[in-house]
């Protein structure tokens, strides 16, 4: 951040993203290939279990590239001390 200081907070926000967005797209997928054959190979129990930590790893990803980086933008326009650093 204090590297930082000049650039806009959207910016810093867009670096971030840019920066995470490889790191999570390869653990999600990791995940995913894992899941999946539990899901279809799986017991009753696990069938269940594995669906919904599917859903979850597809859910959280999502929402880590999509979510976060505008709610911090808006978050950040409403005066949040982390837009005057």
């Amino acid at each position: 951040m204090r590297q930082r200081r000049r650039e806009s907070v959207e910016s810093r926000i867009n670096t971030a993203i840019n920066q995470v967005l490889s790191r999570t797209g390869v653990t999600s997928l990791t995940v995913v290939l894992v899941v999946i054959p539990l899901t279809m190979a799986g017991g009753e129990v696990l069938h269940d279990f594995s669906l919904a930590l599917l859903l979850g790893v597809l859910i959280g990803t999502y929402s880590s590239v999509f979510v976060a980086g505008p709610l911090l933008t808006r978050w950040t326009s409403l005066g949040h001390p982390l837009s005057r650093s």
